[in-house]
């Protein structure tokens, strides 16, 4: 059993497909297809999952996977999370602004001031834009706005970023803000 030094999401097995092994899964990559581009897939507790062939299905990848032959095998797989090792992703492939999930969280949020607003802990997304959760310990999360007017400034090397808390909805002007209509930024896994 591998246990990976910086675990990315990239799928979830979901229902069996069939009476030969195959299961659907729910992929987290930009192209759908290319889970199968990263080698091994891994579990959280170390199993390891090689993919032998696959095809895209509506909203699934259909897949068959080494060792798993009948039906009552590829069920007992449901609702599993499959992950790779943040080293399998090239950075070469994002655009300017654009991170991977994995990178921004556990960044710091910081404002101009110096004031701490808590720790990235997860990057959200419901179809309106990404959003980041911010945690600091002994307060309930918040979630703000991932665009360049909320956070004008990710800095990975130092592993923060800059928060504008106006912007963020972090701090009321007593005013009714005009939602921002974004800018584009966006944070994907692959």
């Amino acid at each position: 059993m591998t246990k990976l030094d910086h675990p990315v999401l990239i799928g979830v097995i979901g229902a069996a497909q069939g009476i030969r092994g195959e299961v659907r899964i729910k992929p987290f990559t930009e192209d759908p297809m290319a889970l199968a581009d990263y080698g091994a897939l891994y579990t959280k507790d170390g199993r390891r999952f090689e993919i032998l062939d696959h095809r895209f299905a509506k909203t699934v990848v259909v897949v068959r996977l080494r060792g798993i032959n009948d039906r009552n095998a590829a069920e007992a797989l449901k609702g599993l999370e499959l992950f790779i090792d943040r080293s399998s992703l090239d950075d070469e492939e994002l655009e300017e602004g654009e991170y991977f999930h994995a990178d921004l969280e556990g960044l710091e949020a910081w404002d101009a001031d110096g004031q701490f607003w808590g720790t990235i802990s997860g990057v959200l997304d419901f179809g309106g834009g990404d959003l980041l959760e911010l945690r600091d310990e002994g307060k309930k999360p918040v979630v703000i706005p991932f665009t360049l007017a909320a956070v004008p400034n990710v800095d990975l090397e130092a592993g923060r970023i800059l928060v504008d808390p106006i912007a963020a909805g972090l701090i009321s002007t007593g005013e009714d803000d005009e939602g921002d209509e974004g800018d584009g930024r966006s944070g994907g896994d692959r």
